[in-house]
């Protein structure tokens, strides 16, 4: 008797070659990343045998450390301010993934023809939901491409490398030197280091198959998401407070302006949830307070930042220190 292919397995195959030959006669390929690494040592280590010829960066008005590392893959820093984003669209840019924890500038990009895709992602790695996203964008969005974090050293070449392998097709030593010896991604993040050189990638069934819509703003789901980034970017706020208002050595991308942005973006965020409206007004008032307070703390870091005073800086952090921990110990932690 014949042997016949499962329905659903029949739906993903036409699917994934309906996708394909969409993707070649918009003239993209999709490599298959090379296999992981096995490392003897670190991923760090392994980024320094495959010697690349030097390379200055291109940067330009609110454009920094900006690497082509191909054809379709750029690697910067956040574009600053509308010039910026001229700049990229000069480029022949098509697409521009953000994986900084603030949202990004989506309208001015759109009025240049630029696409925004924002996936936030961390310093020690990207989640495999964060993963799939990123591999996908590379295969189904327009390139060029222009990937970015806050200072484009750490979390977006890492990104970039990611579209390396899986749009590329490059090796995966030749990805992590690319992050090391052009973007300067420091040996302090070794956790996006290793999972370039020895970390599974999706491949294209898999990408395929995931349901990502390409956001320009990236969206918590739910209160409970909200407040885990919440906690990440307020320890890094403590963190660069407790050390004069400056990245700590073991984590030296995070910038006070950059982290408050990210606080009080994400409590407006949380505003609009219905667990903000429709909750405990009690809990809603103690929201209120902390959005409040994240705002101050939002604008006293950029004062500080052009008249050195750090001093309305560190009230402001004190405040809203204090505005989460009557919450906390009002709502969460009995």
């Amino acid at each position: 008797m014949p042997r016949t292919t499962p329905l659903p397995t029949l739906i993903l195959l036409t699917a994934l070659l309906g996708f394909v030959a969409c993707a070649e006669r918009a003239g993209r390929t999709l490599a298959a990343a090379a296999a992981p690494l096995t490392l003897e040592g670190s991923a760090y280590e392994l980024a320094g045998e495959v010697l690349l010829p030097e390379a200055a960066p291109r940067d330009g008005a609110g454009l920094h450390n900006v690497f082509a590392l191909s054809e379709q893959i750029i690697s910067g820093g956040e574009p600053d301010g509308e010039e910026a984003i001229a700049a990229i669209a000069a480029m022949g840019v098509k697409t521009i993934l953000s994986v900084d924890g603030k949202a990004p500038d989506a309208a001015t990009a759109a009025r240049y023809g630029l696409s925004y895709v924002h996936v936030p992602i961390q310093y020690r790695g990207m989640a495999a939901d964060e993963l799939l996203a990123i591999a996908k964008t590379f295969r189904e969005q327009p390139g060029p491409f222009y990937v970015h974090c806050f200072h484009g050293k750490h979390r977006g070449p890492a990104a970039a490398a990611v579209g390396r392998l899986v749009r590329d097709g490059v090796p995966r030593d030749q990805a992590v030197a690319e992050m090391r010896q052009w973007c300067g991604t420091s040996p302090k993040y070794e956790g996006l280091y290793r999972q370039i050189a020895a970390g599974d990638m999706p491949d294209a069934a898999q990408t395929a198959a995931f349901a990502f819509d390409f956001p320009s703003a990236h969206e918590p789901d739910g209160m409970r998401q909200l407040m885990v980034g919440l906690a990440r970017a307020f320890d890094n706020v403590a963190a660069m407070a407790d050390n004069g208002w400056t990245p700590p050595v073991d984590h030296p991308d995070i910038d006070p302006a950059n982290e408050a942005a990210i606080l009080a973006g994400l409590m407006e965020r949380g505003a609009t949830l219905d667990a903000f409206e429709r909750g405990d007004p009690a809990l809603s008032a103690g929201l209120s307070t902390s959005l409040s307070a994240s705002h101050s703390l939002r604008e006293a870091v950029l004062a500080a930042r052009e008249q050195g005073d750090w001093q309305p800086a560190e009230q402001a952090y004190r405040a809203l220190k204090a505005s989460c921990n009557d919450c906390h110990s009002a709502f969460r932690n009995d």
